[in-house]
């Protein structure tokens, strides 16, 4: 498809509207209210952890050689709920001549049979949380227009998994802490208001009516607290609770809003929307940089743990800050509720934006705000600023002839991307999931101006590879090497890997990798800009849809048929169904060949598909491009 017929998309109305009302039955009004409608501020004092009574059966740590019973019990809900969403789904994309209602009623009877679909969302601070909202519009129902032809609504809602990582966590967290909200409804309401940098506080008006000073002090009133209480606290505390005024709807930040309280909501125990996972990283005892070999944690609703052989267990999210011992609360210890604030999960993920605190001395804000700030920070431990503090450990002597952190009665979390799995993965490969699908969704700042080139993908494949057996026999589809990405446009549009089950040597999901690439907007905005006007916001969001649904299809008008084939194809190899012609077409088309030019490319400097669109985003180009070299005709005809 030429760029002018993609720029005449715009003009003929295709490109989805940025404040329209979903098409579900909500208004206007429903919109302002879907925000308003959270989670549970169920911490019982605030910020502070705090003493509780224990359930009849006290909290334990269990091993990870399954799912929990919550997360089982779960997905049997969930099925149901999902097989309706998929057969909406597929009312409007089309795979063909296959009729896949029929098929998925044929099959219903057996859920293992069915398609299992995951959406994994980057991190890339704001950057990643934009591009990465925009995926997450295009794939929703509720967007208006998302459910007709070319456009990929209700694949969110076919979907049993949405993991984040570091700023994909914070659309996670904003999607969910404010009970699985519309895009739509978090840039029309007071939520996603970037304009005030997170250092400053947000703007006054609105549910939070607070000025920097004011700011400050309760983040550091809400750390305090917690730290008079005897946790020892980090900077990520006062990262987390400033993320909580930026990502949710609430006032004070949410200071009392836990992500165990996802569990607690009825629309979530109906299996009414996806689970929600958030990913971080352990730093080993002793060491500064976290490499391939390190810990890969994950929060779920009901539980923080790791399938990773060095702990290999899940504890209660509900109990974090409790003292267990071995896998159990001994008998003189009491329960802790309150540790897991929801903006403290979301900061754990995040940690790599500590050093922005640390840098407040080099800001416009005022001298009585930085003492402020000095002031926190004279109390926190200036050799953990990078990390986030869990204490107590909660796997203290917990597997003690395989884990690095059995010893230590502080358990050190940071970013999840640190290990360069920038992708949240590791939660959608375990085997108990069994995972056919995951839409990768990369915002990663790989390039010299920051577009992503495969390195996700590469670390993931490696770690599976791993002699050291950290991958625990989790498998992942073979991954060619960055410069072979950029060399052949590997990451300029979506590419499917995995596609041939019969190469791999385990049960693995098709990777659906769908890179950041600019359509309308130069999407490559810095990690480290923290504030954006409303425009830019929208634009790259908007950009963001466009590179899901690659221009509503009109840059590949089988686009949406090739993601259909995707979803069924684990599918019809389990069931023995013939894979229809449009698949064998789309598989050519975007399934990754083992193909691979290693030489070093050139500067990756793409220039916007949709060139000519008035989408205001020119003005950020400056601030992102050194120069503005053209992309060659090869990348803008690919497909």
């Amino acid at each position: 498809m030429k760029v002018s017929a993609l720029i005449g998309s715009i003009a003929l109305g295709l490109l989805p509207g940025t404040f329209a009302a979903p098409p579900n039955g909500f208004d206007t009004d429903d919109l302002a209210l879907e925000v308003a409608r959270r989670a549970l501020p169920n911490a019982p004092d605030g910020y502070t952890p705090a003493n509780v009574s224990c359930p009849a059966s006290r909290p334990t740590v269990r091993s990870a050689a399954h799912l929990s019973p919550n997360e089982t019990s779960w997905l049997d809900t969930r099925r149901s709920k999902s097989l309706a969403a998929m057969k909406d789904f597929f009312g409007h994309v089309k795979v063909g001549d296959f009729d896949v209602t029929s098929y998925l009623n044929q099959h219903s009877s057996n859920s293992s049979s069915l398609p299992n679909i995951a959406i994994a969302v980057s991190g890339g601070g704001y950057r990643a949380l934009m591009n990465g909202a925009g995926a997450i519009k295009a794939f929703d129902s509720r967007t208006e227009n998302a459910t007709t032809s070319g456009h990929l609504g209700g694949l969110l809602q076919s979907s049993t998994y949405v993991a984040g990582l570091s700023g994909g966590s914070w659309l996670v967290g904003s999607i969910y802490i404010n009970n699985f909200t519309t895009i739509d409804a978090l840039q029309r309401g007071s939520t996603w208001q970037f304009s005030n940098s997170i250092l400053e506080g947000p703007p006054t008006g609105g549910i939070q009516i607070l000025k920097s000073a004011s700011y400050y002090t309760d983040l550091a009133e809400a750390v305090n607290g917690k730290q008079d209480a005897g946790f020892d606290t980090s900077i990520t505390d006062i990262w987390g609770r400033a993320l909580g005024y930026q990502m949710f709807n609430a006032s004070n930040g949410g200071l009392a809003y836990t992500w165990s309280s996802i569990a607690e909501t009825s629309a979530f125990n109906d299996g009414n929307y996806p689970m929600p996972l958030v990913v971080a990283d352990g730093r080993n005892p002793g060491q500064l940089i976290v490499g391939s070999n390190s810990t890969v944690y994950e929060f779920n609703p009901w539980e923080f743990g790791t399938f990773d052989p060095t702990i290999y267990g899940f504890v209660p999210l509900e109990y974090l800050g409790s003292r267990f011992v071995g896998g159990s609360l001994p008998s003189n210890e009491t329960c802790v509720r309150g540790f897991d604030n929801a903006g403290f999960i979301i900061g754990t993920s995040s940690t790599l934006f500590n050093q922005f605190l640390l840098q407040l001395n080099t800001t416009s804000l005022p001298s009585f705000v930085k003492n402020i700030f000095a002031h926190i920070l004279y109390k926190l431990d200036k050799s953990d600023d990078d990390i986030a503090a869990y204490d107590p450990n909660p796997f203290y002597h917990y597997n003690n002839h395989s884990s690095p952190y059995a010893q230590q009665t502080e358990l050190d979390v940071v970013d999840g991307g640190e290990d360069l799995q920038n992708i949240p993965l590791h939660p959608l490969i375990q085997p108990e999931r069994a995972v056919d699908v995951i839409f990768a969704i990369d915002s990663s700042a790989d390039t010299t101006y920051s577009w992503p080139n495969g390195t996700s993908l590469v670390a993931t494949y490696e770690r599976s590879l791993n002699s050291s057996g950290i991958g625990n026999g989790t498998v992942f589809p073979s991954i060619p090497d960055q410069n072979t990405f950029v060399n052949l446009g590997l990451n300029t549009r979506p590419t499917f890997f995995g596609c041939d089950s019969s190469n791999l040597t385990g049960p693995a999901p098709i990777v659906v990798y769908i890179p950041n690439y600019p359509y309308s907007a130069y999407s490559n905005v810095s990690t480290f800009t923290l504030s954006y006007k409303d425009s830019q916001r929208d634009d790259i969001i908007l950009n963001g849809y466009e590179v899901a649904t690659m221009a509503n299809s009109t840059r590949d008008g089988n686009w949406t048929a090739c993601v259909g084939c995707a979803i069924l194809s684990r599918s019809f190899e389990r069931t023995k169904t013939t894979l229809p012609d449009i698949c064998t077409q789309c598989f050519t088309n975007y399934c990754w060949n083992g193909t691979v030019n290693s030489t070093a490319p050139g500067a990756f400097e793409p220039v916007t598909l949709l060139a000519d669109s008035d989408s205001g985003a020119s003005a950020i180009v400056p601030t992102v491009l050194s120069t503005a070299a053209a992309v060659s005709v090869a990348l803008l005809t690919m497909i």
